[in-house]
């Protein structure tokens, strides 16, 4: 009886484990103290307001209406502005003056397109 309640709890505990390493982080927090994410891995989501894009690089904002970032795409080239996309990477450094942050950038690991947004590994 006892192994059947501590496997019930250690499946409950990869469940919840399994959730929380899948969840998105709010464009809106990470540019409201991007030093926080510096340098982390984070899975954000949304549309594409806006993408340029040169021979398979270039840059794309996202817009998840909590607020917009900035995309580095070094390799798979940008997505169309309108695009739904998910996109795992890391917050790289940028520009803040005198207390406003001016550009919050991530680069990109990986994306996700269309309806299957779920998180990234």
């Amino acid at each position: 009886m006892k192994l059947g309640k501590y496997s019930y709890f250690m499946a409950l505990l990869a469940l919840s484990l399994a959730v929380s390493a899948c969840e998105r982080t709010k464009i809106g927090d990470i540019t409201a103290d991007p030093g926080l994410y510096m340098d982390k891995d984070v899975n954000v989501g949304g549309h594409v307001t806006q993408s340029i894009g040169f021979m398979g690089r270039g840059l794309y904002q996202i817009d998840d209406g909590t607020g917009k970032m900035w995309v580095l795409a070094s390799d798979k080239g940008v997505p169309s502005k309108g695009a739904l996309v998910g996109v795992k990477g890391r917050v790289i450094p940028t520009v803040t003056f005198m207390g406003i942050n001016y550009a919050t950038v991530m680069r990109e690991r990986a994306r996700r397109a269309g309806s299957r947004l779920g998180a990234m590994r």
